[in-house]
């Protein structure tokens, strides 16, 4: 008996020994579908460990994946299918240089159009989207503070640095209008508010859908959606977003008599967007009443807000965060000291464009500030630092100004900008250009009717 425990003994011992770590034995797709639940940082320190694992931890197929979990699929399917992706660029790389993002490059897309081609013409306060792998333009403000009541569509497809060419389509569009929102939801887009030349303000709802062909030509279709008897007051220059691939939110603006607002909406849908529901989200603390800030989905049912105008004149600075994942919502201010901000430039804005783009970034550009100075910067507010835990401060690394190579636009405000599905190209039109304005003079108003594309730089 002694002889045969003693042989037992040993067998054991030598089988353990021989297979060293018990996660070695593990098939590779099991240790695939672990390695998917870490953090990178974990899957780096895990390619550290042996030849096998590296070889696991750093194939293209891992990345990949890893690639669609941060950035979602949809943006990993628009980059493959993109023309500018060159040959089989291994996805572990694309990631870091998303991760690290350094700089822009601008490229001017009105100077491609051509004297010949139909042009819209310059504004600021309009709305752009890209929807249906198309731009869409509409309304706006103009020279001698008209407003405009076009739409224009411009087909993108999967070429982003093509020759544009504009088609002016008419079919019921809402009435003139600027300091309006535009979201997409969907295949569709969803208008609301904005002032006319007469200063009346709307708070009226409509839905538009793209339809059509490249080589057929475009359609647009607006119509008025029936929201019922609650809905937000009239209002313009307010800031709007797409929450949950399904609601619309909205924030401050200028109301009646020119009180500035804070007050919180969101708009539910129906499934086939015939019908709304308007409700307001009431909670504190909240953002101050203001208008001209943005306010950008970054994710799932939570949004940033970010700069404007408040109720005394002043420009803006502050971050807040709207979550609407629990009860009524909540809205958290995110502290971050601005001295730290680096080369001391002035951060504080209105009239700026924010949106989320490639690897979680939330790309903000332009804008005026407090002295109405135009920007045409490029910052980038890093949404994966902000804080799981709230009251928390943002590290003001978070904060980064980008490089800006290639086209050098003017520096603007009031222009609007939208993101293709990969979240790489922004298409940036129109605004208010040039240096120093002061209220009082009309005449150092200057709309514009550029396009242009800022590229994030991935070094392909």
């Amino acid at each position: 008996m002694a002889e045969t425990s003693t042989s037992t003994s040993t067998s054991t011992g030598s089988s353990t020994t021989s297979g060293g770590s018990p996660i070695s034995n593990l098939a590779p797709d099991h240790l695939f579908s672990i390695l998917l639940l870490l953090p990178v940082d974990s899957i780096v320190s895990f390619s550290m460990t042996c030849k096998k694992f590296r070889t696991l931890a750093c194939s293209d197929a891992l990345w990949e994946s890893i690639c669609r979990r941060d950035w979602g699929p949809t943006t990993v399917d628009a980059l493959k299918s993109s023309q500018y992706r060159e040959g089989e660029f291994p996805w572990m790389k694309i990631y870091n240089h998303v991760l690290h993002l350094e700089s822009v490059v601008c490229h001017n897309l009105s100077e491609m159009g051509g004297d010949e081609m139909l042009l819209p013409s310059p504004r600021a306060s309009h709305s752009l989207n890209f929807v249906s792998d198309c731009l869409v333009l509409f309304g706006g403000g103009c020279e001698g503070g008209r407003h405009l009541d076009d739409t224009w569509v411009a087909y993108i497809g999967k070429d982003f640095r093509r020759r544009l060419k504009w088609q002016r389509v008419n079919s019921g569009s809402p009435s003139g209008r600027f300091g309006h929102t535009c979201v997409v939801v969907g295949d569709f887009l969803v208008l609301f508010g904005g002032i006319n030349d007469h200063g009346n303000r709307q708070n009226d709802t409509w839905v538009g859908q793209v339809a059509g062909h490249e080589t057929l030509g475009i359609t647009l279709l607006w119509r008025l959606l029936d929201v019922g008897s609650i809905v937000p007051p009239a209002r313009g220059a307010h800031s709007a977003c797409c929450i949950n691939d399904r609601k619309m939110v909205v924030h401050g603006g200028i109301g009646l008599y020119g009180v500035r607002l804070g007050d919180t909406w969101v708009l539910e849908l129906s499934e086939n967007f015939c019908l709304g529901r308007w409700y307001e989200v009431v909670t504190q603390p909240s953002p101050a009443a203001r208008s001209g800030h943005s306010l950008t989905c970054v994710g799932g049912s939570r949004a940033v807000l970010f700069g404007g105008r408040g109720m005394g004149y002043d420009v803006l600075n502050d971050v807040w965060l709207l979550d609407l994942a629990e009860g009524n919502g909540t809205w958290v201010q995110l502290f971050y000291e601005l001295r730290d901000i680096p080369e001391g430039v002035c951060l504080p804005r209105v009239g700026h464009s924010a949106n989320l783009v490639l690897g979680g970034h939330l790309l903000i550009h332009g804008g005026e500030d407090s002295e109405r100075h135009r920007k045409n910067d490029f910052w980038v507010l890093d949404i994966k630092a902000i804080p799981s835990i709230r009251f928390q401060p943002i590290e003001a690394k978070s904060w980064k100004r980008l490089n800006s190579k290639g086209y050098k636009p003017n520096g603007r405000s009031f222009h609007r900008t939208c993101a293709d599905h990969s979240g790489r190209y922004l298409y940036v039109y129109g605004g208010m250009v040039d240096g120093l304005i002061q209220p009082a003079e009309s005449s150092g108003l200057r709309f514009d009717g550029e396009l242009f594309l800022a590229e994030l730089m991935l070094h392909f």
